[in-house]
C-alpha cells in the first residue's frame, strides 16, 4: 500500500506535469513576447516566421491577436512595441492559404475581421519596421499607432499584381496618411516605398539605421509608459477619433471589394501564377 506522503508526491508530480505541458501547448509558435526597458513596462512583440520573411498567416495572427489583448489587460505594460526580422517585418499575408478561397467562404467568413486587435488595442502600439512591409505586412504596420523605420525598410501594397487589392486598410489608411494621389500610385502600381519616401508623406515618424530602431522604440514606449494611463488612453482616443472619421465604412466598403475578388478569374490566376513561379496571364474576368 503506497504511503500518503507517496500518493501526494506523485499527484503533486502529475499535477505539475500537467500544468507544464498545457502552459507548453499554449505557448505560441510564431511570435516572441518579452517585457523589455529599465522598468519592464514595455512589451516587445517580435514576428516569428523568419523562412517566410514572416508572412501573416492565421495562426501567427491569432496569436498576435491573443498578445495584444493580453497585454492590454496587463497593467505592468504601458506601450507595445511590434517588429520582425532584420529582413522582414512581413512581406505580405501568407498566400498560400488564400490559393483556392471562394467569394462565398472569404465573404461570409469574414476574411481579415481577426486583424483588428492591433488597431483596437487602447494601449499605444509601436512599429518598428526593418526590411520589407508589403501587402498585409505593411497595412499591419498601419494598425499600429506610431511607425519607425529602419533606413533599409520598404513599404507596399503589391496586391495588384496577383488579381487582388488590399483586404485590411490598405487603400484606406494610405489615402487618410499620404493623400488620394500616393495612395492610387503605390495600391495600383505595387511600387515600393523606401522608409526616406515614408517619412516624407507622413507614412513613418522617424527614420534609424536598421541596428537602432527597436532600441529606439522600445526608448519611444518608455517614455510613454511613464505617462499617466488613463491620459495616454484618452490622447489615443482623441488622436483616432480625428484620424478615423468615415474610416470604418471605408474598411467595410474595402473589406466587401476585396471579397468580390475572389468571385474573379484573374485572382485565382494571379495566385496560382505566384505558387508556381510563374508570370500571371490575365483574362479581366
Amino acid at each position: 500500500m503506497l504511503k500518503l506522503s507517496t500518493l501526494a508526491g506523485r499527484c503533486g508530480a502529475l499535477r505539475l506535469s500537467i500544468i507544464q505541458t498545457a502552459s507548453m501547448a499554449s505557448a505560441p509558435e510564431m511570435i516572441k513576447v518579452e517585457k523589455v526597458g529599465a522598468k519592464k513596462n514595455v512589451a516587445l512583440i517580435t514576428l516569428n516566421r523568419p523562412k517566410a520573411f514572416n508572412a501573416l498567416c492565421h495562426q501567427l495572427m491569432n496569436e498576435l491577436s491573443t498578445a495584444i489583448k493580453e497585454l492590454d489587460a496587463d497593467t505592468s505594460v504601458g506601450a507595445v512595441v511590434l517588429t520582425g526580422s532584420q529582413k522582414a517585418f512581413a512581406a505580405g499575408a501568407d498566400i498560400k492559404e488564400m490559393v483556392n478561397r471562394e467569394f462565398a467562404q472569404t465573404f461570409q467568413g469574414r476574411f481579415l475581421e481577426e486583424w483588428t486587435a492591433v488597431s483596437d488595442a487602447s494601449k499605444p502600439v509601436i512599429a518598428a519596421v526593418n526590411g520589407y512591409a508589403l501587402g498585409g505586412g505593411c497595412e499591419l504596420a498601419m494598425m499600429c499607432d506610431i511607425i519607425y523605420a529602419g533606413d533599409k525598410a520598404q513599404f507596399g501594397q503589391p496586391e495588384v499584381n496577383i488579381g487582388t487589392i488590399p483586404g485590411a486598410g490598405g487603400t484606406q489608411r494610405w489615402t487618410r496618411v499620404a493623400g488620394k494621389s500616393m495612395a492610387m500610385e503605390v495600391c495600383l502600381t505595387g511600387n515600393r516605398v523606401s522608409a526616406q519616401e515614408a517619412k516624407e508623406c507622413g507614412l513613418v515618424s522617424k527614420v534609424f539605421p536598421s541596428e537602432q530602431v527597436v532600441d529606439e522604440a522600445v526608448k519611444l514606449g518608455e517614455k510613454i509608459a511613464d505617462q499617466s494611463p488613463l491620459i495616454v488612453q484618452m490622447v489615443k482616443e482623441a488622436v483616432n477619433s480625428a484620424y478615423e472619421t468615415t474610416l470604418r465604412e471605408g474598411l467595410r466598403y474595402e473589406r466587401r471589394l476585396f471579397h468580390t475578388t475572389f468571385a474573379t478569374n484573374d485572382r485565382k490566376e494571379g495566385m496560382a501564377a505566384f505558387a508556381e513561379k510563374r508570370t500571371p496571364k490575365w483574362t479581366s474576368s
